[in-house]
Protein backbone atom coordinates (compact mmCIF):
# COMPACT_ATOMS: atom_id res chain seq x y z
CA UNK A 1 0.00 0.00 0.00
CA UNK A 2 1.20 3.51 -0.78
CA UNK A 3 1.13 5.99 2.09
CA UNK A 4 1.34 9.78 1.96
CA UNK A 5 1.73 10.69 5.64
CA UNK A 6 4.43 9.07 7.78
CA UNK A 7 4.26 9.49 11.56
CA UNK A 8 7.69 8.71 13.00
CA UNK A 9 8.54 8.07 16.62
CA UNK A 10 11.88 9.69 17.48
CA UNK A 11 13.82 7.98 20.27
CA UNK A 12 15.33 4.64 19.25
CA UNK A 13 13.45 4.90 15.93
CA UNK A 14 15.39 7.73 14.25
CA UNK A 15 17.82 8.82 16.96
CA UNK A 16 19.89 6.53 19.19
CA UNK A 17 18.46 7.63 22.52
CA UNK A 18 20.19 4.80 24.37
CA UNK A 19 23.67 6.09 23.53
CA UNK A 20 22.72 9.68 24.30
CA UNK A 21 21.05 8.71 27.56
CA UNK A 22 24.06 6.76 28.86
CA UNK A 23 26.51 9.56 28.05
CA UNK A 24 24.24 12.23 29.56
CA UNK A 25 23.55 10.27 32.74
CA UNK A 26 27.26 9.59 33.23
CA UNK A 27 28.00 13.32 33.01
CA UNK A 28 25.05 14.24 35.22
CA UNK A 29 26.06 11.99 38.10
CA UNK A 30 29.73 12.90 37.80
CA UNK A 31 29.08 16.64 37.94
CA UNK A 32 27.01 16.06 41.07
CA UNK A 33 29.76 14.08 42.76
CA UNK A 34 28.65 10.49 42.10
CA UNK A 35 30.16 7.69 40.06
CA UNK A 36 27.70 6.38 37.52
CA UNK A 37 27.98 2.58 37.65
CA UNK A 38 26.03 -0.19 35.94
CA UNK A 39 24.24 -0.84 39.24
CA UNK A 40 23.21 2.81 39.50
CA UNK A 41 21.98 2.77 35.92
CA UNK A 42 19.85 -0.29 36.61
CA UNK A 43 18.36 1.40 39.67
CA UNK A 44 17.63 4.61 37.77
CA UNK A 45 16.23 2.68 34.82
CA UNK A 46 13.83 0.77 37.06
CA UNK A 47 12.54 3.95 38.70
CA UNK A 48 12.33 5.82 35.39
CA UNK A 49 10.48 3.07 33.53
CA UNK A 50 7.87 2.75 36.26
CA UNK A 51 7.27 6.50 36.33
CA UNK A 52 6.91 6.67 32.53
CA UNK A 53 4.54 3.69 32.60
CA UNK A 54 2.40 5.46 35.21
CA UNK A 55 2.39 8.59 33.07
CA UNK A 56 1.45 6.74 29.89
CA UNK A 57 -1.38 5.03 31.79
CA UNK A 58 -2.68 8.41 32.97
CA UNK A 59 -1.84 7.83 36.64
CA UNK A 60 0.61 10.71 37.13
CA UNK A 61 1.46 13.97 35.34
CA UNK A 62 4.53 14.44 33.16
CA UNK A 63 6.05 16.91 35.63
CA UNK A 64 5.98 14.21 38.30
CA UNK A 65 8.03 11.91 36.08
CA UNK A 66 10.62 14.53 35.27
CA UNK A 67 11.00 16.15 38.68
CA UNK A 68 11.05 13.00 40.79
CA UNK A 69 12.93 10.32 38.85
CA UNK A 70 16.36 11.40 40.09
CA UNK A 71 15.24 12.22 43.63
CA UNK A 72 13.48 8.84 43.90
CA UNK A 73 16.54 7.04 42.54
CA UNK A 74 18.89 8.70 44.99
CA UNK A 75 16.43 8.26 47.88
CA UNK A 76 16.79 4.51 47.42
CA UNK A 77 20.48 5.05 48.17
CA UNK A 78 19.76 7.18 51.21
CA UNK A 79 20.63 10.43 49.46
CA UNK A 80 18.48 13.56 49.23
CA UNK A 81 18.85 15.57 46.01
CA UNK A 82 16.90 18.29 44.22
CA UNK A 83 15.09 16.27 41.57
CA UNK A 84 13.97 19.29 39.55
CA UNK A 85 17.48 20.74 39.42
CA UNK A 86 18.98 17.41 38.36
CA UNK A 87 16.32 17.17 35.67
CA UNK A 88 17.25 20.61 34.31
CA UNK A 89 20.89 19.59 34.14
CA UNK A 90 19.99 16.32 32.44
CA UNK A 91 17.84 18.09 29.80
CA UNK A 92 20.78 20.32 28.90
CA UNK A 93 23.12 17.36 28.61
CA UNK A 94 20.66 15.41 26.44
CA UNK A 95 20.17 18.34 24.10
CA UNK A 96 23.88 19.05 23.80
CA UNK A 97 24.92 15.42 23.29
CA UNK A 98 25.94 13.72 20.07
CA UNK A 99 22.64 13.00 18.32
CA UNK A 100 23.53 9.69 16.71
CA UNK A 101 21.21 8.39 14.00
CA UNK A 102 19.79 4.92 14.08
CA UNK A 103 21.15 2.95 11.14
CA UNK A 104 19.62 4.17 7.88
CA UNK A 105 17.76 7.11 9.46
CA UNK A 106 19.36 9.89 7.43
CA UNK A 107 18.94 8.08 4.11
CA UNK A 108 15.32 7.18 4.90
CA UNK A 109 14.36 10.72 5.89
CA UNK A 110 16.10 12.27 2.88
CA UNK A 111 14.48 9.99 0.34
CA UNK A 112 11.00 9.72 1.81
CA UNK A 113 10.68 13.46 2.48
CA UNK A 114 10.83 14.02 -1.28
CA UNK A 115 7.69 11.92 -1.86
CA UNK A 116 5.85 11.87 1.48
CA UNK A 117 4.80 14.16 4.29
CA UNK A 118 6.87 13.38 7.39
CA UNK A 119 5.92 14.13 11.01
CA UNK A 120 7.41 13.34 14.42
CA UNK A 121 5.21 11.89 17.19
CA UNK A 122 7.08 11.64 20.49
CA UNK A 123 6.51 11.29 24.21
CA UNK A 124 9.58 13.43 24.77
CA UNK A 125 9.96 17.00 26.00
CA UNK A 126 9.32 19.81 23.51
CA UNK A 127 12.51 21.85 23.87
CA UNK A 128 14.80 18.84 24.15
CA UNK A 129 13.36 16.95 21.18
CA UNK A 130 13.44 19.96 18.85
CA UNK A 131 17.02 20.71 19.84
CA UNK A 132 18.08 17.11 19.30
CA UNK A 133 16.38 16.96 15.90
CA UNK A 134 18.12 20.14 14.77
CA UNK A 135 21.52 18.97 15.95
CA UNK A 136 21.02 15.62 14.24
CA UNK A 137 20.39 17.24 10.87
CA UNK A 138 16.95 15.63 10.53
CA UNK A 139 14.79 18.59 11.55
CA UNK A 140 14.19 20.05 8.09
CA UNK A 141 12.77 16.78 6.74
CA UNK A 142 9.69 17.05 8.96
CA UNK A 143 6.60 19.15 8.42
CA UNK A 144 5.74 19.27 12.12
CA UNK A 145 6.63 17.78 15.50
CA UNK A 146 3.97 16.52 17.92
CA UNK A 147 5.10 15.87 21.49
CA UNK A 148 3.27 14.77 24.60
CA UNK A 149 4.32 17.77 26.65
CA UNK A 150 2.67 20.20 24.23
CA UNK A 151 -0.41 18.05 23.62
CA UNK A 152 -1.08 17.13 27.23
CA UNK A 153 -1.50 13.44 26.45
CA UNK A 154 1.06 10.75 25.68
CA UNK A 155 1.15 7.82 23.29
CA UNK A 156 -0.73 5.47 23.19
CA UNK A 157 -3.66 7.64 24.35
CA UNK A 158 -6.33 8.12 21.72
CA UNK A 159 -6.37 11.81 22.67
CA UNK A 160 -2.74 12.12 21.55
CA UNK A 161 -3.47 10.63 18.15
CA UNK A 162 -6.72 12.58 17.79
CA UNK A 163 -4.75 15.79 18.31
CA UNK A 164 -2.21 14.76 15.68
CA UNK A 165 -4.88 13.85 13.15
CA UNK A 166 -6.78 17.09 13.78
CA UNK A 167 -3.66 19.21 13.29
CA UNK A 168 -2.41 17.73 10.03
CA UNK A 169 -4.07 19.29 7.00
CA UNK A 170 -5.86 16.89 4.65
CA UNK A 171 -5.26 13.99 7.02
CA UNK A 172 -6.74 10.62 6.12
CA UNK A 173 -6.24 7.46 8.16
CA UNK A 174 -5.94 5.44 4.96
CA UNK A 175 -3.00 7.57 3.84
CA UNK A 176 -1.08 7.43 7.12
CA UNK A 177 1.42 5.06 8.70
CA UNK A 178 2.74 5.08 12.29
CA UNK A 179 6.39 4.02 12.50
CA UNK A 180 8.06 3.20 15.79
CA UNK A 181 10.09 0.79 17.88
CA UNK A 182 7.77 0.44 20.88
CA UNK A 183 4.73 -1.83 20.80
CA UNK A 184 2.95 -0.43 23.85
CA UNK A 185 3.08 3.20 22.75
CA UNK A 186 3.65 3.60 19.01
CA UNK A 187 1.98 0.48 17.67
CA UNK A 188 -0.82 0.20 20.22
CA UNK A 189 -1.61 3.89 19.74
CA UNK A 190 -1.80 3.56 15.98
CA UNK A 191 -4.01 0.46 16.16
CA UNK A 192 -6.41 2.11 18.63
CA UNK A 193 -6.71 5.10 16.30
CA UNK A 194 -7.33 3.06 13.17
CA UNK A 195 -4.01 3.90 11.53
CA UNK A 196 -1.73 1.30 9.92
CA UNK A 197 1.47 0.67 11.84
CA UNK A 198 5.04 -0.39 11.19
CA UNK A 199 6.99 -1.89 14.08
CA UNK A 200 10.76 -1.61 13.86
CA UNK A 201 11.78 -4.80 15.62
CA UNK A 202 15.56 -4.61 15.36
CA UNK A 203 15.99 -6.73 18.51
CA UNK A 204 13.84 -9.58 17.14
CA UNK A 205 11.40 -9.45 20.02
CA UNK A 206 8.23 -11.54 20.09
CA UNK A 207 5.01 -9.61 19.58
CA UNK A 208 2.11 -10.39 21.96
CA UNK A 209 -1.08 -11.56 20.31
CA UNK A 210 -2.91 -8.46 21.56
CA UNK A 211 -0.70 -6.10 19.55
CA UNK A 212 -0.33 -7.03 15.90
CA UNK A 213 1.37 -4.41 13.74
CA UNK A 214 0.40 -4.03 10.08
CA UNK A 215 4.08 -4.41 9.19
CA UNK A 216 7.14 -5.56 11.08
CA UNK A 217 10.63 -4.70 9.87
CA UNK A 218 14.11 -5.06 11.33
CA UNK A 219 15.70 -1.96 9.77
CA UNK A 220 14.54 1.48 8.68
CA UNK A 221 15.56 1.01 5.06
CA UNK A 222 12.89 -1.67 4.69
CA UNK A 223 10.40 1.21 4.70
CA UNK A 224 11.24 1.81 1.04
CA UNK A 225 9.43 -1.43 0.20
CA UNK A 226 6.33 -0.39 2.19
CA UNK A 227 6.01 3.32 1.46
Amino acid sequence: MSYKILLFDLDDTLLDFGANETASLTQLFQQNGYTFSDELFQLYNSVNKQLWADYENGIIALDVVLNSRFSETMAKLGQIVDGAEWENQYRELLGDGDQLHMEGALEVCQRLSATHRLFIITNGITRTQIKRLKQSGLYDFFEDIFDSQSIGYSKPAIEFFDFVMNHISDFSREDALVIGDTLNTDIRGGIQSGIDTCWINSKELKSPAAIQSTYTISSLTELFEIC
